[in-house]
């Protein structure tokens, strides 16, 4: 379906003749160019990822619209974290960060749904490099974003949300080797609350990484095998399920058959 949507958008662009029109299309092609990160971060050519989320960067900035600025700051700097370039990926929610902050006054539901997302994530940046004080300033700071949205508000692109906070928490806690807070604050969300199956994939995954770090296997096998009916291509794509596997395997004894089950469905045994 990409390509078409692409297409699509590209043509929308051409098309517009007015001012507004053009600025619309534009912004339209921004969250294209979004949705396409989402597939390509998981091809074998990191220069996809890199054009895309630069294609979807620029076309915000033609739109001059900051939600879809934010957006594809969101995008951008995800991209920089998993190349692990911590500082380029800080600074571009940064920026996001202060175009947002004086129009939060007055600004729509989405753009402090934004501004509550780039905080959040901010919070991971920082927690990836061991940072606690600044990952846990920037998590209340998200915090207190989803408490001022309207009652069931969900940001479809980044699963932002006042739900989603304990999920933020669970990673956040997992990358400061917390694994005990993480395993508390994954006990108080139910899963299926999570609208996204791929973001709920994650979450379980994440939580089975806080079980990993505490030798408890058994709760490990369980969140990754419902992690897999949430999502099978999540989980089949993520590094830290495929290496919890893989270690469970190595100091496997009576559980062998069950981990052998759950590696296949990973994609680690045929």
């Amino acid at each position: 379906m990409l390509p078409g949507l692409i297409r699509d958008a590209q043509v929308a662009v051409r098309g517009a003749l007015e001012p507004r029109e053009r600025r619309e299309a534009y912004a339209l092609l921004a969250e294209v160019m979004n949705l396409v990160t989402f597939y390509v971060a998981y091809q074998p050519a990191a220069s996809l990822l890199w054009r895309a989320v630069e294609r979807a960067m620029a076309a915000a900035y033609e739109a001059e619209d900051p939600r879809v600025i934010a957006m594809s700051a969101w995008s951008l700097a995800q991209a920089h974290r998993d190349a692990d370039e911590w500082e380029q990926a800080q600074e571009v929610t940064d920026r996001a960060l202060r175009l947002l902050d004086p129009l939060l006054p007055e600004g729509s539901p989405e753009l402090l749904g934004m501004w509550g997302s780039l905080q959040a994530d901010a919070a991971y940046t920082a927690a990836r490099v061991g940072d606690q004080g600044v990952a846990l300033s920037f998590l209340d700071q998200a915090d207190q974003a989803a408490r001022r949205l309207p009652a069931g508000y969900y940001q479809p692109m980044t699963s932002f949300s006042a739900g989603i906070m304990r999920v933020h928490a669970v990673t956040i806690h997992v990358e400061l080797r917390q694994a005990g807070e993480a395993a508390r604050q994954g006990t108080a969300v139910d899963p299926a609350a999570i609208p996204s199956r791929p973001r709920r994939a994650r979450h379980l995954i994440e939580v089975a990484r806080a079980y990993h770090e505490r030798r408890e296997h058994e709760a490990v096998m369980t969140l990754l095998d419902q992690a897999y009916d949430a999502a099978p291509e999540t989980i089949q794509f993520n590094g830290y399920a495929r290496q919890m596997v893989g270690e469970m395997m190595n100091a496997a004894g009576r559980t062998r058959d069950r981990l052998h089950g759950l590696a296949k469905k990973v994609g680690m045994v045929s």
